[in-house]
């Protein structure tokens, strides 16, 4: 901090306090939605009040609540023209590790201006220039692409920690690099344990930092690691109440635990909080973190059987006018539509849907999300023997994959490859060539399975073992279908789909008592209201002795 004037006691009680403010949290935000944030201990040798807007930027920026933090380190400019830390704030916020959102050549611009004008402020200490060094290996060489930036970024973060162990905010952006850099070919989870780890003594030491809560669900967010830390996943829903994201991303943990009331609860929750935190440069657009919450939303719905909860929140988001622009609105557009198209086996309703729509959106910028929307009509076509709509999206499917390979996007490929294979391989069922059908979806569920999941969707399309066990039923294998179903079950627990498929299979493998099973765990799962048919034929055999 700079130096204060012992000289005047008053001014000095007046610093005293804003020094307790902007390091012990809980922060508050400024305006009409004032909130706790969590803890964040950051000093940085600008003014006092720089210092309190700072520590809130900062807590936001960990949040990943990227539009206000980048409005609070602007506040901190405006209350000390020379904070270096301020300009770095900026930088930071104008690209998501995590988030599928790639900056634009204006946010890359802009990140670099204001790392220049950090630098050219001089930050007096060496942890100061340290931070501006690590956000500069993102921003610097502007020819590179993407992952060429992240890598780079990670490698700086490291060697930050490295000469820095003990430095709280350089670990936790150590972990989050950590997590941001996970092979998109990762069939373990190294990357989640190490991160974890680091995360994990933050927060022994701070228990009330955000960053530490939050890197810590998302470490989590991985097979094997869903039931670690569970206090932290439910304290970090109620650390910031109002903070969409924050509302959220426990939620990422209840999906996959297949707890969907808490999922349903946190983004009902999220979904509202995100309408009050507008996006866009003069705050015109509707955060994209809306669409995000709204598609955790009617998955949960969808997993309860509850289809006309599922359609009211679908509704609710193809009606909101001026969404965010980003990948994330064009996934959720393209996802939603599709999964509830699919979910309730609707083949000709997803054999209607219209790929790239809506047309405002540059499509040409989301291969994946269009990706699925080709998935979903090619199903349906194939289903309803429509072969030739079918080969076309499966055409389709490959040049977007090569797209996204072109694009240095892997994990992107991946998830369109598995899409690719288990729509040739239904064709192929079609056609009646049985055996390479069922080659086509193992290699799909082995893809699928070795391929880490997203942090934009909460699960496949419709998971490739899922998929498996529907051709293998259809083709009378009961025994395999319902081994594929109880492995989609172990990856995607409490699916609506694959607990009706595998009670099925074992029903029609003379295994009863295996069936009821299955069907008493669906009733535990769905909703009252939800899909009639199902629920009478579960009930009907959960019913005889």
């Amino acid at each position: 901090m700079r130096r204060l004037d012992l000289d005047q006691p008053l001014s000095l009680a007046a610093c005293l306090l804003l020094l307790f403010f902007s390091v012990w949290q809980p922060v508050a935000a400024s305006g009409a939605h004032d909130h706790a944030l969590g803890r964040v201990e950051f000093p940085i040798s600008c003014s006092e009040a720089a210092q309190v807007e700072f520590n809130r930027g900062l807590a936001l920026l960990h949040h990943m609540t990227y539009p206000q933090s980048r409005a609070a380190f602007e506040q901190v400019l405006e209350r000390d023209a020379r904070c270096a830390m301020g300009h770095w704030g900026v930088a930071m916020t104008l690209f998501q590790p995590l988030w599928p959102t790639r900056p634009s050549p204006d946010d890359l611009r802009r990140g670099r201006e204001a790392l220049q004008k950090a630098r050219a402020l001089q930050p007096p200490t060496q942890r100061e220039q340290r931070f501006i060094a690590t956000a500069d290996a993102f921003f610097a060489a502007p020819e590179d692409d993407y992952w060429a930036r992240i890598r780079r970024w990670a490698q700086a973060a490291a060697q930050q920690h490295d000469d820095a162990p003990n430095d709280i905010e350089a670990t936790l952006f150590h972990a989050l690099a950590q997590l941001a850099t996970t092979p998109a070919n990762a069939s373990t989870r190294e990357n989640a344990d190490k991160a974890a780890a680091l995360l994990v003594r933050v927060y022994e030491q701070q228990p009330d930092h955000p960053g530490a809560m939050h890197y810590l669900v998302h470490a989590n967010d991985v097979p094997g690691r869903e039931h670690e830390l569970l206090e932290v996943t439910r304290k970090y829903e109620q650390i910031a109440p109002n903070n969409p994201h924050a509302l959220h991303m426990p939620t990422h943990i209840y999906t996959r635990l297949g707890d969907w009331e808490r999922v349903i609860n946190g983004n009902l929750r999220a979904a509202q909080a995100a309408l009050a935190h507008p996006a866009g440069a003069r705050g015109e657009l509707v955060w994209d973190e809306f669409p995000h919450a709204v598609e955790y939303l009617i998955y949960a719905y969808l997993q309860r059987g509850d289809d006309a909860a599922a359609a009211e929140q679908l509704k609710r988001l193809h009606s909101t006018q001026a969404l965010e622009p980003t990948f994330k609105t064009a996934f959720h557009l393209a996802s939603t539509q599709s999964r509830f198209a699919l979910e309730r086996r609707a083949w000709a309703e997803a054999a209607q849907i219209t790929p790239r729509s809506p047309p405002t959106l540059d499509w040409d910028r989301f291969a994946w999300a269009e990706a699925i929307t080709r998935f979903a009509h090619g199903l349906g076509a194939t289903h309803l023997a429509q072969l030739d709509k079918a080969r076309s999206e499966v055409a389709q499917l490959e040049q977007l994959r090569v797209r996204a390979e072109t694009a240095g996007e892997a994990l992107f490929a991946r998830n369109i490859r598995v899409l690719e294979l288990g729509l040739t391989g239904w064709m192929a069922q079609q056609q009646g060539e049985h055996a390479q059908a069922r080659a086509l979806l193992h290699e799909a569920a082995e893809l699928e399975a070795a391929t880490p999941k997203h942090a934009v969707t909460p699960a496949p399309t419709l998971p490739a073992y899922e998929l498996l066990g529907d051709l293998l039923f259809a083709q009378r294998d009961f025994n395999g279908a319902r081994a594929a179903y109880q492995r989609a079950l172990e990856l995607y627990p409490n699916r609506f789909n694959s607990l009706l498929g595998a009670a099925r299979a074992a029903q029609a493998a003379g295994e009863r008592d295996a069936a009821r099973g299955f069907y008493q765990e669906l009733l535990a799962v769905a909703a009252p209201n939800g899909r009639k048919s199902a629920l009478a034929e579960a009930q009907t055999v959960v019913a005889r002795k």
